[in-house]
């Protein structure tokens, strides 16, 4: 790759990485009202435990474990592990740590490579960030799907309770 060329590759490979972040938050969103709305509607059918035999009660206590640890998954995709690109001058972490004319005299001194190279490293940390949440993401959907049995199953037992 011809040198002068690199930091606009670069600049391009950023915006590549970073539209897939939405993509992962608006899957996250998707899951989040799913869980939302199954717990909601689980909490509100609920009975007393008090007068569920214990192997009825287990049944939407797995359901809400399930859920919870969907939640968690959700949380852990929101609040990803952004520590890296130490003195980059593209991070905006690392940019926040300096005072506004120091980030413009650091920013302006760089050459064209060194620059290339920093948005390229956060490309790289961006990368990581986001497979961190994809995982989480991945992790609640399989929660999520695995607490509908028991959901179901839930629902199908208080309406045989209360059914004449």
């Amino acid at each position: 790759m011809k040198p002068e060329l690199l930091p606009s590759v670069a600049k391009d490979q950023l915006n590549l990485v970073l539209s897939f972040f939405s993509r992962v938050d608006a899957k996250a969103s998707v899951v989040l009202a799913v869980d939302t709305a199954m717990a909601g509607y689980l909490a509100a059918r609920l009975p007393s435990l008090k007068t569920m035999p214990l192997w009825q009660a287990l049944i939407p206590l797995l359901a809400f474990a399930s859920i919870g640890i969907s939640f968690w998954n959700l949380y852990k995709g929101a609040f990803p592990n952004l520590v890296g690109g130490y003195l980059s001058l593209v991070y905006f972490r690392e940019i926040a740590k300096r005072t506004e004319a120091k980030f413009i005299d650091d920013f302006s001194a760089q050459v064209e490579t060194e620059y290339a190279k920093d948005v390229l490293g956060q490309v790289w940390r961006n990368s990581e960030i986001l497979v961190e949440k994809f995982n989480h993401l991945k992790r609640a959907f399989i929660f999520m799907a695995l607490a509908v049995v028991p959901w179901v199953i839930s629902l199908a037992l208080f309406a045989a309770r209360t059914a004449p």
